[in-house]
Parts: C-alpha cells; sequence; structure tokens
C-alpha cells in the first residue's frame, strides 16, 4: 500500500524569536501604494535616519552659528535711536517723491554740523519723514531743524523733536536679558519635571540658544535696525521652537516607553519619533511662516520702516531655525547623551545580540528546512488508492463553518 501524502509532506511549525520578538510585516500590496507619505512615515515605511547623520547636521549648524558670530563680530548690530541714544526729528512734506529721502540727508549732511554720519532717513506712511542723528546739543538741534524745514517747505516750528537718551535703551536691554535668563531656568525645570529627563532638558535648551544666536546673526548679516519691536520678536520666538522641539520629545518619550518590548535601541525609536511627527512640523511651519513672511513684505518693501519690518525679520527666521533645530538638532543631541548611558548601552548590545540570534536562526533555517515541490506533492496523491485519495483531498479541504463549530 503507498504512503500517505501525510507522511511524505512534512510541514514544520516552529516559532523562532523573531516571530514573538516583533509582528510579521505587512505584505506590499497594491493598497501600501495608496497611501500618503506621511501615513508611510508613521508607520514606519517610509524612514530617514536623522539621528544616525547628526554628525552631518552638527557640522551644517556649525557653519551657520560661525556665520552668525562672525557677522556680530564683524559688521556688529545697527542699534536702534532707543538703545544708542539720538536726536529724533518728524516733518510733515506735501509731496513724497523718490528723491525725497536723499534731499533731506543731503540738507542735514550739510548743514555745517559735525559728526552726522549715521544719520538715518526714513520715510512714515505718505506725508511724514523721520530723520535719527546723534545727541545734538541746543545750538545744533537750531540748526537740524532749520535745514530739515528749509527742505520740507515748512516753519522750523512744524518740525517735531525729542531727545532720547541711551538710560532708556540700557534699561530696555538689561530687563530683555532678566527675562531671558528667567525664561531659560523656567523651562529647564519645566522639561525637566514634565519628561522627568534632564538630558531632554539640556538638548531643548541647546536648540534653543542655536535658534537665538542665528535669529541675531541674520540681524548683524542683512544690516537691519536693532528696535524694541524686533527684541519684541526675538524673544517671541523663544516659544515657539521650545513648542516644536517639546512635541517631537513627546513622540520620543512615547517611542522609548518600552523599548525591551519593542527591540529597537533609543536611538532607532527616537529616530522613528522625528520621521512621525516630520509632516506635522513641516506643515506647522509653513502655516506659521506664511503670514509671518506677509508681514515682512509689508514692512519692507511696502511701508519701508515701522515695527513691522523688524518683528517680522525676527518671527521669520526664528519660526525657520526653531523647525530645523527640534528635528536636526535637539533629537540627535538627545538621542547621543542617552546613548552614552550604561544602561542604554546595555540595552543596545541586548538588540545586537538578538539581531545576531536571528540571522542565526535564519541561516539555519534555510539550510535544514525541507523542500516539497508541487509535483512531487501531485504525484504522491495520484498514486494512492480511491479511498486515501479522497482521504487526501478531505484533509485538504477547508473544513466549513459547522465543522469548525462541532470541533469546538
Amino acid at each position: 500500500m503507498a504512503t500517505p501524502a501525510s507522511e511524505q509532506t512534512v510541514t514544520t511549525t516552529e516559532t523562532t524569536l523573531e516571530e514573538k520578538a516583533s509582528p510579521a510585516p505587512r505584505p506590499a500590496d497594491s493598497s501600501s501604494k495608496g497611501r500618503n507619505f506621511a501615513h508611510r512615515l508613521w508607520t514606519g515605511e517610509v524612514s530617514y535616519d536623522f539621528v544616525g547623520h547628526r554628525r552631518t547636521w552638527y557640522i551644517v549648524s556649525a557653519v551657520i552659528l560661525l556665520i552668525s558670530i562672525g557677522a556680530l563680530l564683524i559688521r556688529g548690530l545697527d542699534l536702534g535711536i532707543e538703545f544708542r541714544g539720538g536726536s529724533d526729528f518728524r516733518v510733515p512734506v506735501a509731496t513724497m517723491t523718490d528723491d525725497t529721502v536723499s534731499q533731506f540727508r543731503d540738507a542735514v549732511m550739510d548743514s555745517g554740523v559735525d559728526d552726522l554720519n549715521a544719520t538715518t532717513v526714513t520715510t512714515i506712511g505718505d506725508d511724514q519723514v523721520q530723520i535719527e542723528t546723534r545727541a545734538l546739543n541746543v545750538d545744533e538741534v537750531a540748526t537740524i531743524r532749520g535745514a530739515i524745514a528749509e527742505v520740507a517747505g515748512v516753519d522750523s516750528e512744524h518740525v517735531a523733536y525729542q531727545q532720547i537718551g541711551a538710560s532708556w535703551g540700557r534699561q530696555v536691554t538689561e530687563q530683555a536679558a532678566i527675562a531671558l535668563i528667567v525664561f531659560l531656568i523656567a523651562v529647564s525645570a519645566m522639561i525637566w519635571i514634565y519628561f522627568r529627563d534632564f538630558k531632554m532638558a539640556v538638548a531643548a535648551i541647546a536648540a534653543l540658544l542655536h535658534d537665538l544666536i542665528v535669529t541675531v546673526g541674520v540681524y548683524a548679516l542683512l544690516g537691519f535696525t536693532v528696535t524694541p519691536a524686533g527684541l519684541t520678536g526675538v524673544l517671541t520666538i523663544l516659544g515657539y521652537s521650545l513648542y516644536d522641539t517639546v512635541v517631537v520629545f513627546d513622540k520620543v518619550r512615547e517611542n522609548t516607553a518600552e523599548l525591551d518590548e519593542y527591540k529597537v535601541t533609543y536611538s532607532e525609536a527616537a529616530n522613528r519619533a522625528v520621521n512621525q511627527v516630520l509632516i506635522r512640523s513641516i506643515n506647522t511651519t509653513v502655516i506659521g511662516v506664511l503670514p509671518v513672511a506677509a508681514i515682512l513684505f509689508a514692512g519692507a518693501f511696502l511701508l519701508g520702516f515701522g515695527p513691522l519690518e523688524d518683528i517680522g525679520l525676527a518671527l521669520f527666521v526664528g519660526m525657520i531655525a526653531g523647525a530645523y533645530s527640534s528635528i536636526f538638532i535637539a533629537t540627535p543631541l538627545l538621542a547621543q547623551l542617552k546613548m552614552a548611558e550604561p544602561a542604554m548601552k546595555e540595552q543596545a548590545a541586548k538588540v545586537e545580540r538578538r539581531l545576531e540570534k536571528i540571522a542565526r536562526q535564519k541561516e539555519k533555517a534555510t539550510v535544514s528546512a525541507p523542500v516539497v515541490s508541487v509535483v512531487e506533492a501531485d504525484d504522491a496523491t495520484a498514486a494512492l488508492p480511491a479511498t486515501d485519495l479522497a482521504a487526501a483531498s478531505l484533509a485538504r479541504r477547508k473544513p466549513t463553518r459547522a465543522e469548525r463549530k462541532n470541533t469546538r
């Protein structure tokens, strides 16, 4: 009597360590092609190693910081009259032309008063001109007012004048510095308490300082005047940069809550978190930058003067720098600090040993697993008697719902 097919066909139901550790990968069917890019980043089907390329981001950031610091040291900041002190003149004009600014500047420079190279002339709206000079004495003020009135075609009494002392600017600067220090201390404590991880606070503050230096460096590089409105914008971007970083860190905490269960290192879990929130960060940044860009354009090209230009530049640069630092600086730095801990090094070694064991199991299964072709199975079935052939066919047939119910 021929050997039954059930004895010729060997089925191996060995459960490997890999199957216990992680779920089986999804088959690449046509439905995965229809998923959008954001969903594929979230599920891990598509991923970029931001953490693994941290040296590249460090180099890029170092170059940006060197340019910013170099601009601060070489060019310096163009402090507004509120910070350096001086004299402010404003006069109404009947008609504004393209030569209005140059006419008033030439009149001030030719007035006979010395040391007026730092004089700035700007237009306010369509009917007023502002002239800012160094601090002047009484006689110099009268001379400058007369020169301005002559160009404007009005009496000198119609030229508004005010003396701004440098002490007010120093007070504003001191208060801003105090506010910055208190903010950094409070933020560090808040992040430490909320995430219960001091290294997250260190990484967040490092990204925050990066954004501050870049923003101030752009001011120096472009020669924009630093005014109280610009200072307000610089302090405002601190909150935005911190918000973006906290969003990423919150996802990092979620992914690294149970590293032993997911069988990945801290760096791998942190990198997945960055990929998962990448689209969200880009969308938030674009939505926030677009209205700020409109404010900057209106202040720089339409109005030509005023707080819109100052605060618009600070917000525009700061928001872009904040989005960059939260992804390319804060998270890679956090992963580097965490991976230096002995516990994380031990956990990474366990993951490495696990992967090596899985690789050996796969290699052993590939070499020793019996291969039964379809032709051999058909030939074995064909050699069976009619009764055994029916039994073999019934064995291969899927049980019906009633049969499964009776089996239970």
